[in-house]
């Protein structure tokens, strides 16, 4: 995704464009990765020196709700990064150290399923924590 789709798909949803949900989404363009909010805001704040953390959290979850971010934990923060050009169900690998995630096509649940017989699962998330190739 680039920077004129995320922002093509806000304006069809009726949300404004502004320079700080711009410079947001060029952020996430750049890199290739999960990156926690305060980073996020850190960067921003070299362009826009009076926007809040608020500001900087709202906009990360809308842009979260409306799919163009995906959204985990890493050491107990909040990390966002583009969505997953992978169509279609799958989870991740995510390095520890650097962010950086490769897709994982194939799902746990259909063997966890037979250990949960009777239990009616809603939703689930699964991922996959270490060190990347580069960061090993």
């Amino acid at each position: 995704m680039n920077v004129e789709t995320a922002l093509q798909r806000l304006k069809e949803k009726g949300y404004k464009r502004t320079k700080q949900r711009e410079r947001i989404v060029e952020i996430f363009v750049q890199q290739d990765q999960y990156i926690a909010a305060k980073d996020i805001l850190k960067t921003i704040q070299e362009d826009f020196p009076g926007v809040s953390y608020d500001t900087i959290y709202r906009n990360l979850y809308l842009l979260t709700e409306e799919e163009i971010l995906e959204a985990t934990e890493l050491g107990g923060e909040k990390h966002f990064r583009l969505g997953c050009e992978t169509h279609g169900h799958h989870h991740h690998f995510i390095c520890t150290t650097c962010g950086k995630t490769k897709s994982i096509e194939f799902c746990p649940m259909n063997s966890i399923n037979e250990n949960l017989k009777g239990y009616d699962i809603e939703n689930h998330k699964f991922e996959i924590y270490g060190k990347c190739p580069q960061c090993h």
